[in-house]
């Protein structure tokens, strides 16, 4: 009869830590605001560009957030990201998605993406490049948000780190909180 009792409370006990390890996180989400696009019709984007761009970007925010266990400066790379996400495409499922799991305080699974941090950082670089040769206020704004994230996507990507320290030398920080806070900055 001991011997039941034994295994019944190491059983409850197992089961315990079980629910306890299941639990969902708690950290502090901060969902990017997105009133209107900071981008109107004029960018240099399709359509289908803008939808492609921003499932890319929402899966590498999830994937890293869930790689880094929300870490603060995951969290903060995945605003910046997500928030980038939803003024290319506000109606984009993947980032509504992962962004209101975090509102919940559910760490998104990792998925399979398209692409690599590296190789999305390499295709970001040269959109952005393409975006300011182009000119216009928009593709002006959109290149710098992009070189800036493809140098901290792979600061090992020489091309991408030099572009944005040219860029924050010729033209001072990218205002993140346009996309993230729904106000530019006022300098």
């Amino acid at each position: 009869m001991r011997g039941i009792w034994q295994a019944a409370a190491t059983l409850a006990v197992m089961t315990a830590q079980t629910m306890a390890d299941e639990s969902p996180q708690s950290f502090p989400w901060d969902a990017p605001e997105v009133a209107a696009s900071v981008f109107s019709r004029e960018l240099g984007l399709l359509d289908s560009e803008r939808e492609e761009y921003a499932t890319n970007l929402a899966t590498l925010a999830s994937n890293h957030l869930a790689t880094a266990k929300a870490s603060p400066a995951s969290l903060a790379d995945a605003r910046r990201m997500l928030g980038l996400a939803l003024h290319l495409s506000p109606r984009n499922k993947r980032a509504l998605v992962v962004n209101f799991q975090l509102s919940k305080g559910v760490l998104p699974e990792i998925v399979e993406g398209n692409y690599s941090p590296t190789v999305f950082a390499r295709l970001i670089l040269t959109r952005g490049q393409l975006l300011a040769k182009q000119g216009g206020d928009d593709n002006q704004k959109l290149a710098r948000y992009l070189i800036q994230l493809a140098a901290e996507l792979d600061p090992k990507n020489e091309d991408a780190v030099y572009a944005s320290e040219v860029q924050r030398l010729d033209h001072g920080a990218v205002d993140w909180a346009a996309v993230t806070d729904g106000k530019e900055r006022k300098d």
